[in-house]
């Protein structure tokens, strides 16, 4: 797994789907304030997208209070650490990831939290709740365009994501990296204007995290937290395309991942959640207030409609 690179994930805690973890070189993408436009978001909350078929989403429009769809998710639960030495503990049902006003509400929180105990920095009372689901078991795919529309949680120690894992990382063959990971959204707080979109997979021959990422800024000092944005992948087998509001920001393909093992042809899932803490972030501060919230208004799943 790696330490001090640009933030990624990796194996650990409750279900098999990985935890995050840091390290690994900066690859092709760079800083784009900018960026492309691409095939058309859809920020105005219709699924209906050019040139794409919906294959599967959410839109988290079930009753206030509700809990998310069973169908469609499950819940990581506990406070290991998740292999980068995060400080919260993953709860099931509506603790901390609830339907409200049409949008999942992730919230990471201080009050209870001392009711559950934690392994990191030492085992004893945690410090934070928090929530983590993903649709592994319930839905994968292998291509297509990946989008949700987010508006994160900001202040220092924050660590907002939506992101993929391989199918695989169950297999004990497999594993992290080798399952590969998709990093659509990744923020921490300390970079209030900035989404990272990441690419984990192992250096060649190895089991050793060599990610590939890029940066998309917003312009004018603006700050992700301070309204919803899209972001999202179009993946095929020959490239993956990151999007932020539907600008083209990085752009990922088998020669960008020279000297790496690519990964990205076989199906992955999904994973929503808001750590605290860890070794990308670092610890929250004075200076950041709690309780913080997630708020996904929908994700949506997309194959082109020429695939097959």
């Amino acid at each position: 797994m790696g330490t001090g690179g640009a933030g990624g994930k990796a194996t650990g805690g409750s279900g098999g789907a990985g935890g995050k973890a840091t390290g690994g070189a900066s690859g092709a993408g760079g800083n784009a304030a900018g960026g492309v436009p691409g095939t058309g978001g859809s920020a105005d909350g219709g699924a209906t997208l050019p040139g794409w078929v919906l294959t599967w989403s959410d839109e988290f429009d079930g009753p206030d209070n509700s809990a998310v769809d069973s169908t469609k998710w499950v819940y990581d639960t506990g406070g290991s650490g998740w292999g980068n030495n995060e400080l919260e503990y993953y709860t099931t049902g509506t603790a901390n990831a609830v339907v409200q006003g049409g949008n999942l509400v992730i919230t990471a929180t201080t009050a209870g939290a001392s009711s559950f105990t934690c392994s990191y920095p030492s085992n004893g009372p945690c410090g934070y709740t928090s929530a983590r689901i993903r649709t592994q078991g319930k839905f994968t795919q292998e291509y297509g365009r990946f989008e949700a529309r987010i508006q994160i949680p900001e202040g220092q120690g924050l660590w907002p994501a939506f992101w993929m894992l391989g199918a695989d990382i169950s297999d004990s063959a497999t594993n992290w990296p080798k399952c590969g990971e998709i990093d659509i959204m990744e923020n921490i707080g300390k970079e209030p204007s900035i989404n990272h979109g990441s690419l984990h997979l192992p250096a060649a021959g190895t089991a050793n995290d060599d990610q590939l990422t890029g940066m998309y800024t917003l312009p004018g000092g603006a700050k992700l937290g301070d309204g919803f944005h899209t972001y999202a992948v179009e993946w095929s087998a020959s490239a993956i395309e990151f999007y932020v509001d539907d600008n083209l920001y990085e752009t990922q393909t088998p020669a960008t991942a020279t000297g790496r093992d690519w990964e990205f042809n076989q199906p992955f899932f999904i994973i929503l959640n808001v750590a605290v803490g860890g070794n990308f972030p670092g610890a929250p501060t004075s200076s950041t207030t709690f309780p913080q919230t997630m708020k996904v208004d929908w994700v949506r799943v997309y194959q082109p409609t020429d695939a097959g």
